[in-house]
């Protein structure tokens, strides 16, 4: 299911909407805590940023694993090999980085939310969340960055 889509690797066509939606969701979520008046505009790119984000993360990371080992089934060498493992692991961090920071910004909307289910928390409560949506936001694009230069390096690293 992961290996190809209309004949091209998969993995190489889902890593553009990693690249494009972690940062997004970093971003935005970081804006939405910080900046509280901005919370009825980006509210909702928010939600949608943290359902979808890590669901492409996710197909990101099963698609490479499935092209790598169609890449080891083709007899690549051990070192090639070696580079798409480094590049793999950084994937999969990035994957628990998104997980946690779509977790992250789901709650801090709930609690900001104004509903009159949700409980008042206190103020700190809010901005602590903020501090780990930041955090989170900030490991995140950098293993974004770290997956997409490994990976980038071990498909055109002699090549250019």
């Amino acid at each position: 299911m992961f290996k190809e889509i209309n004949g091209l690797p998969g993995h190489v066509l889902v890593i553009h909407a990693v690249v494009v939606f972690v940062p997004l969701l970093a971003l935005l979520a970081s804006g939405y805590g910080l900046v509280p008046r901005w919370r009825p505009r980006l509210g909702w790119a928010v939600a949608i940023l943290a359902v979808v984000t890590p669901v492409f993360t996710w197909v990101a990371t099963e698609s490479g694993e499935a092209f790598e080992e169609v890449l080891a089934g083709r007899g690549y060498p051990p070192e090639l090999l070696a580079k798409i493992g480094e590049h793999s692991a950084y994937g999969e961090t990035t994957l628990r980085l998104t997980v946690a920071l779509a977790v992250a910004a789901l709650v801090l909307l709930a609690l900001t939310s104004g509903r009159v289910r949700t409980p008042r928390v206190p103020v700190w409560v809010t901005w602590l969340l903020t501090g780990v949506i930041v955090v989170l936001s900030g490991f995140a694009l950098v293993y974004v960055y770290l997956t997409g230069d490994t990976g980038a390096a071990s498909v055109w690293g002699n090549t250019l």
